[in-house]
Order: structure tokens, then sequence, then C-alpha cells
């Protein structure tokens, strides 16, 4: 009989619903959930150092159970040493454009605070660093990387879900 993974990292493309999925996982399996851009971004969008980075997601790691909703290049030998199973949001690019786009324009206008109470707004929206072009310069990186992590099957599992509907039916599944 199969264990169920106690260690689980989401990873996708930006605005592939990352945060929400590691949420559901948690909710659903019990398992504790961590959201990365808390971890990693300090007030006035100011970036961790990488070495205190690093030492919070070694924390992390280091438990017996976890759900992290991605992982930066920087660290991400940290969490492929111990995870038990990767979910791949591998999503058409107009649909996590589509989401991102309506996420960011729905935390510009209503100021929810986010990452450590760091709020969105419209020159961050338009700007050369917006998480919109943060978009473009990042999927074909983080859809290699999913297919990577495919071809390494056997030192963790890999789902890839390219689908909102194919992500329902599995999150059902659990």
């Amino acid at each position: 009989m199969e264990t169920a993974p106690k260690r689980i990292m989401v990873y996708g493309v930006t605005g592939s619903g990352k945060t929400t999925l590691a949420r559901m996982i948690g909710e659903a399996t019990g398992l504790p959930w961590h959201s990365v851009d808390d971890l990693t971004w300090e007030a006035d969008w100011t970036p961790a150092s990488e070495e205190v980075q690093r030492e919070r997601i070694s924390a992390i790691c280091e438990q017996e159970a976890w759900v992290l909703d991605t992982a930066y290049r920087k660290w991400l030998d940290i969490p492929l040493a111990r995870v038990d199973l990767i979910v791949g949001l591998d999503y058409p690019r107009w649909f996590s454009l589509w989401r991102l786009f309506r996420r960011t324009v729905a935390r510009v206008v209503d100021k929810r605070p986010i990452c450590n109470g760091n709020v969105e707004n419209l020159r961050q929206m338009l700007s050369r660093d917006s998480i919109l072009v943060w978009h473009f310069r990042s999927y074909k990186k983080k859809r290699a990387t999913i297919e990577q992590f495919e071809r390494e099957q056997g030192r963790y599992q890999v789902i890839r879900l390219r689908s909102q509907r194919e992500t329902d039916t599995w999150l059902r599944s659990l």
C-alpha cells in the first residue's frame, strides 16, 4: 500500500494558482502549508536576503510534513532534497496570464495586504518589474523546470496538471 505524500511542493508558472492550490491541499490533507512569498518578502517589498530565505525554507523542510506553494531557483535544492510529491501546474499561457491580470487588478483596487503587509499598486503593475512582466520572462523556464522534474521521476513523484479541470479532479481525489 502506497503511503500518502507528506512533503508536497506546488510548482508552476506565475499566475497559475499555486498558493490557492497549496492552501486547498493543506485543508484536504491536514498538512501545514506555507506561502513562500510571506517567507521571502519583507515590508516595503524588500526581499529577505538569500541567507535568510534559505534558513526559513530549511526550517520548514526539516519538518516531517509540509506543503510549499512554490520554490525559488536560488534555494530550490532545499525542498527538492526532501519532497515526496511535486504538483506541476502547467496551464496554457492565456489561462495563467488572465488569472494573474485579474488578481493583480483586484489587489491594486482593493489594496488588500499581501506578503507581510505589502500592497500592490498601479505603478508596480505597469512597471518593468511588474508581476505581469515577470510572467512573460519566466513562463518558458518554469514549464521547462516542470519537464525536468518529470524526467527525474523516481527521486520524487510528479503530477503534471494541464487544466483547471485536471486540478479539480486531482484535488477531489485527496
